[in-house]
């Protein structure tokens, strides 16, 4: 079994982000989710963003590095949205990464490093009319895939952006159900 991390989006540790790592847990894996907004979730994607404006991105990313410092080396990464800007982050330079989930967003590699590492395999999940994804970081996940060994792009027939999130009003069972299968079966065999 894997451990791994799953840091959250913008509107912050909602139940349904607790309700995904719940899943893994049941699935026999040790599962962290850090809280990076100390408390605060956020009604919509415009509110939560204007914190971590207020709070700048730089900030997020050192909370989601801090959160990790005393756990091993050997996790699996799981980012939603702008959680996986210190998801990706880890699994491209903290040593011993075992995986990464990226989940509605990529970000160019060239932002953390000259290469995807050789020996992380990574999942990438959005859908494929998601007008927050589709564009620079659609673009990001298929430069990331052609780079990596492992890699995976899933793309869902929609256009909702938190669509795994089932405390949101994008979540989409179907799309949620495949996504949430993948990531059980990358756990798995990740651990």
């Amino acid at each position: 079994m894997a451990e791994l991390v799953v840091f959250h989006h913008v509107q912050g540790l909602t139940p349904g982000i607790e309700s995904f790592a719940e899943s893994l847990r049941e699935a026999g894996h040790v599962v962290h989710a850090p809280d990076l907004f100390e408390g605060r979730r956020f009604d919509s994607l415009e509110a939560g963003l204007a914190y971590v404006q207020q709070i700048g991105f730089a900030e997020v990313i050192a909370r989601g590095v801090a959160a990790v410092e005393e756990l091993p080396q050997e996790l699996v990464y799981a980012g939603f949205s702008l959680g996986v800007l210190p998801a990706q982050l880890l699994a491209q330079t903290r040593p011993g990464a075992r995986g990464a989930l990226l989940m509605y967003a990529c970000a160019p590699v060239a932002e953390f490093g000259d290469r995807w590492p050789e020996d992380v395999p990574v999942q990438i999940h959005a859908m494929n009319n998601d007008a927050e994804f589709i564009g620079a970081d659609l673009e990001a996940a298929r430069e990331l895939v052609a780079q990596a060994r492992e890699a995976e792009l899933f793309l869902y027939p929609g256009s909702e952006h938190l669509f795994a999130d089932s405390s949101l009003s994008d979540y989409d069972e179907a799309a949620a159900a495949s996504l949430l299968e993948r990531a059980l079966e990358f756990a798995r065999t990740a651990g």
